[in-house]
């Protein structure tokens, strides 16, 4: 079969995932809907965990992550809840101790520009229009007809995923009931701080990308409380650049001297959460998976983290190499990405009440928050590890099997996202009680008094030993 994998949808979740499985191997032709690339930035926010992913990608500039490093405005802190007291990344253990902002169109032009040099093939104006499944693939026909045969599908292709709806998924949660603004613009005379919140009159911010272009957006008290109905019709209202002046000097007194607005929207809190991530032979990603309120950029990073997870997995079941566990047992897709996008769903409605109560209540709890984190103690930790990623887990309990491993120095120069292979297991020595062997590195720094531990291609830790325990030779096949 040709297409080993076929992937719905060219968006940062889809191509991160054709490279991740381009690079483990797997014979992989990316779909997209859409016959020419929008130009709407949507995302802007990549967080440390999906750039350490990317890291793992070879590239000629050395990572898919410097091209994208290179091309984005790191800041060292990200905001929760647009609450004043922001949370600091700079003393996180990671390569990549900052938010990288950088737009949604340039994000995927990079990931497409790399995918071409691999030789990946992104067939635009491609429309899934429905796809059947058997024991050995799976096809899929496009709106005009034209029929291709894949071994695997994953559908990638957004909020209102065709693949979604050609296996028949429920997609349940809660509908909207804020509608915000959102737009790309520029500003002779940005805000003096990023984010305002009054709860009088509402809240708004604005946060410098590349080029000169500011991300606004924010909630007025009047585009809360709504209705299903109400919000669907709020949400068809893109505003226009006098509705955003409008709607800015209502807010600020100011409308900061728009010259340009490049892309508006409206951004609500409905949160939906695909039944199952896997029917047969096809998988769900991204928002195709589940969907929220856009708060803190998660959507993005939760997707690619998505694709990291699925792609080592489904290469070693296309390859003929995956044990039971990690199709359809305790270390499969779904059962370790579900959970992630259920604590997803809890975080970013717990952010939409923080940031749309529109009363001294909602005021007091604002600033009560916003003082936690300004400690700098256990809650700015919690929350600076969930959405940086670096915190999330698949461990249960305080087992370090199914944690993030960091990117730890290793004796020959590199550094271990690095130094994983894509298609296999990495095993890092902490010493010299373990031998020289294929796929053995070993780290100039000690993790967690380690004698060793074996790392998954994601980064996540799949068996560690400590000294004095015999460290088994039966890791390579896995």
């Amino acid at each position: 079969m040709d297409i080993e994998v076929a992937v719905i949808g060219a968006g940062p979740v889809g191509m991160a995932a054709a490279a991740f499985l381009h690079r483990a191997g797997v014979a992989v032709r990316v779909f997209e809907a859409e016959p020419v690339r929008a130009g709407q930035s949507r995302a802007t926010t990549i967080h440390p965990r999906t750039l350490e992913l990317f890291d793992s990608i070879p590239d000629e500039r050395g990572s898919l992550a410097a091209r994208l490093v290179a091309a984005g405005n790191p800041v060292p802190a990200t905001h929760f809840a647009a609450l004043p007291n922001r949370l600091d990344y700079r003393g996180l253990d990671t390569s990549f101790p900052f938010v990288l902002l950088l737009p949604q169109p340039e994000t995927e032009r990079l990931l497409a520009e790399h995918l071409a040099g691999q030789g990946v093939v992104i067939e635009p104006g491609w429309k899934l229009a429905s796809l059947t499944q058997d024991e050995q693939g799976v096809t899929i026909v496009s709106d005009t007809g034209d029929t291709r045969r894949a071994g695997y599908v994953i559908g990638a292709d957004g909020a209102h995923s065709a693949t979604r709806h050609a296996l028949g998924l429920a997609f349940p949660g809660t509908p909207a009931s804020t509608m915000g603004f959102l737009a790309d613009v520029k500003l002779e005379r940005p805000p003096a701080h990023p984010h305002n919140w009054d709860y009088e009159r509402g809240s708004y911010s604005a946060l410098p990308l590349p080029g000169g272009i500011y991300r606004v957006f924010g909630h007025e008290p009047g585009d809360t409380g709504l209705t299903p109905d109400e919000a669907a019709r709020r949400q068809a209202q893109i505003p226009d650049e006098a509705e955003l002046r409008a709607t800015l000097k209502r807010l600020a007194d100011d409308d900061f001297g728009i010259t340009e607005v490049l892309w508006a929207s409206r951004t609500g809190d409905a949160t939906r959460h695909a039944e199952q991530y896997r029917v047969g032979r096809v998988f769900l990603a991204g928002d195709a998976a589940h969907v929220h309120l856009p708060a803190g950029g998660q959507g993005l990073n939760v997707g690619v983290q998505d694709a990291a997870n699925l792609a080592w997995k489904l290469a070693a079941e296309v390859q003929g190499r995956a044990p039971r566990r990690i199709i359809d047992g305790p270390q499969s897709y779904d059962a370790e990405r579900r959970p992630i996008a259920a604590r997803l769903a809890a975080n970013t409605l717990a952010q939409a009440a923080l940031m749309v109560t529109f009363t001294p209540g909602g005021k007091a709890l604002r600033d009560l928050m916003s003082g936690l984190i300004g400690r700098n103690g256990d809650t700015a930790d919690e929350l600076r590890g969930w959405l940086s990623g670096l915190d999330v887990s698949y461990a249960e309990d305080d087992s370090l099997v199914g944690r993030r491993v960091p990117n730890l120095p290793l004796a020959d120069g590199r550094t271990l996202h690095r130094a994983l292979a894509p298609d296999r297991f990495t095993l890092v020595a902490f010493g010299t009680t373990v031998a020289d062997g294929e796929n053995v590195v070993r780290s100039t720094r000690d993790w967690h008094g380690l004698a060793a531990v074996l790392v998954r291609p994601d980064g996540y830790a799949a068996e560690v030993w400590t000294a004095g325990e015999e460290i088994t030779t039966g890791w390579t096949e896995r």
